[in-house]
C-alpha cells in the first residue's frame, strides 16, 4: 500500500471537456472540497473519491458522481485509487463541459484517466498506519514542542489550552512516535505527561 505527502495534479482534455484532477492527502480532503468549489464556480461537476483506514484498520471508501450519470465518474476514480493501492488519499476531479457529450463509456475513461494521470504525477511513499498519541505540555514547554511538531511535519489532530498548558493529540506512525518520545523524554521532569 502507498500514500502521498503532497498534492499532485493533472489535466486531461477530451472532446473539448477539461478534467482537472487533484490527488490529495485525506487529511486535507474537506479543505480541498471547499477550495475547489470557490475557485471553480463555473465548473459543471466536482467528482471525488477517497480511501482511508478507520480506527480498526478497515478501509473506508466513498465517492460521488456529482450530477454525472450514475456510476460513470466516482466509481472509476475510486477504482483507479484501488488499482494503485493508495490509502489515506482522496482525488477530486473538476470538469468543465466542452459541449460534446462523451457518453457513459467516455465518462468512465475520462474520470479514470484523469485520476491515473494525477497518480502518475504523484510522489508516492509506503503507507504506514498512524495511531493517536496524547500528552500534556506545560506552557514553559509549548514553544519547544510546537517547533518540533512543525519541523517534523507531524499531524496535529487536536490541541486544547487550559490555564497551565496544552493537551495535544498527534497522529503518528510507530517510527514518528519513537522519535517524538526520544525528543520529549527529558521534558517529563519539567511537567510533560503522557495521557
Amino acid at each position: 500500500m502507498q500514500t502521498l505527502t503532497d498534492v499532485a495534479t493533472a489535466t486531461l482534455e477530451i472532446k473539448k471537456s477539461t478534467f482537472h484532477a487533484f490527488l490529495v492527502p485525506f487529511a486535507h480532503f474537506e479543505t480541498w472540497c471547499e477550495t475547489l468549489k470557490t475557485d471553480h464556480p463555473k465548473a459543471r461537476h466536482i467528482v471525488w473519491a477517497y480511501r482511508v483506514p478507520n480506527a480498526y484498520d478497515q478501509m473506508v471508501e466513498n465517492q460521488t458522481d456529482d450530477g454525472e450519470p450514475k456510476g460513470t465518474s466516482g466509481p472509476p476514480a475510486l477504482a483507479a485509487l484501488r488499482g494503485a493501492e493508495l490509502v489515506d488519499v482522496a482525488v477530486l476531479i473538476v470538469r468543465y463541459f466542452g459541449g460534446i457529450k462523451l457518453g457513459p463509456g467516455g465518462l468512465v475513461r475520462a474520470y479514470a484517466g484523469a485520476t491515473n494521470a494525477a497518480i502518475d504525477a504523484a510522489i508516492l511513499v509506503p503507507y504506514a498506519p498512524k495511531a493517536s498519541v496524547r500528552f500534556y505540555v506545560p506552557y514553559a514547554l509549548v514553544q519547544r514542542v510546537e517547533y518540533w511538531v512543525e519541523k517534523e511535519g507531524y499531524e496535529t489532530k487536536e490541541r486544547v489550552f487550559d490555564g497551565a498548558g496544552a493537551t495535544w493529540e498527534l497522529a503518528l506512525t510507530k517510527a514518528q512516535e519513537e522519535a517524538f518520545r526520544g525528543f520529549t523524554c527529558a521534558f517529563v521532569q519539567e511537567g510533560l505527561a503522557w495521557l
